[in-house]
């Protein structure tokens, strides 16, 4: 209902921006006491991580797919852990090393749960359905703190704005001038006016973000418009894929939403499927664009 999501809206926003500050806080001591920064960002995804594992077992779960929450839950902490861990190895070979063991690890966790039950049948599901919730609640999330251990948190949450500015756009857009269905088996209510209206709304606060971005104190922070305003407009587009990517999930699994920890928006996976599809991108945009 409208007025739970603008209860529950500003309260995730309340909640963000706090995490968010009291990270950034940290940074001088973390810098003083030779520890990694986003240290409360990284706890903070830990939790998101557990919460969206329970939310895929769910939908797994529904969809008659072999799946056991603890070792999913497992798999996406490995995952989160592991993708972070790269970024601080000394070589590339090393973070190549460790996302390949956390990899393995869950396949192995996949196999010990099959070996506990002493019933082979629906192994390969068990392994796959664990591999699919480690990289979407551990990989996929981890990009996200590999950001923050480049930028200032305050670079995530311009990003996870941008991102999210799709969907406003996109739900006016549509609204006003929406005729033209975009996947009408998938996802009804969307349309092409809407995605461009998305697209162009995304890119709009991109570019404005990323010319306040120069007002950051450190260089790594500094987002060319032309960056912010292109970004702005792939990770609308990707992050409607993401959106797509739950719509077919809860479509397999008969669920109208992954959840219902926030009243009026449903759950977790319901309020990041753009965001998590958005995180790779924003990476690589900001890495091959800084030298630029």
């Amino acid at each position: 209902m409208l007025w739970q999501r603008l209860i529950t809206g500003p309260l995730l926003i309340a909640l963000v921006i706090g995490v968010v500050w009291f990270d950034a806080s940290l940074d001088e001591r973390a810098s003083a006491n030779a520890l990694p920064h986003g240290l409360v960002l990284f706890a903070f995804a830990c939790v998101l991580s557990v919460l969206i594992a329970r939310e895929m077992s769910v939908f797994l779960r529904a969809a008659k797919i072999v799946v056991c929450p603890v070792v999913a839950t497992t798999a996406a902490l490995l995952g989160l852990i592991a993708t972070t861990l790269s970024a601080l190895a000394p070589s590339s070979a090393r973070a190549a090393g460790i996302i390949a063991t956390a990899l393995a690890a869950m396949l192995l966790l996949a196999l010990l749960r099959m070996a506990r039950n002493r019933d082979p049948h629906g192994s390969m599901m068990l392994a796959g359905s664990t591999l699919l919730v480690g990289v979407y609640g551990g990989v996929l999330l981890g990009f996200w703190m590999l950001l923050r251990l480049e930028h200032s948190p305050w670079i995530l949450v311009g990003a996870v704005l941008t991102t999210k500015s799709c969907d406003i756009g996109a739900y006016f857009t549509g609204r006003a001038l929406g005729r033209h269905k975009m996947i009408p088996w998938l996802s009804p209510k969307k349309t092409w006016e809407g995605l461009a209206g998305g697209v162009i709304t995304a890119s709009i606060i991109g570019g404005t973000l990323a010319h306040f971005s120069w007002q950051c104190i450190d260089a790594a922070d500094h987002i060319p418009i032309w960056v912010g305003a292109f970004g702005g407009a792939l990770v609308a587009v990707i992050g409607q894929a993401g959106d797509l990517a739950e719509s077919a999930f809860k479509r397999d699994a008969g669920l109208k939403d992954s959840g219902a920890l926030l009243p009026g928006m449903g759950g977790v996976l319901d309020v990041l499927d753009s965001p998590l599809f958005a995180g790779p991108i924003v990476y690589w945009l900001l890495l091959l664009t800084s030298a630029v």
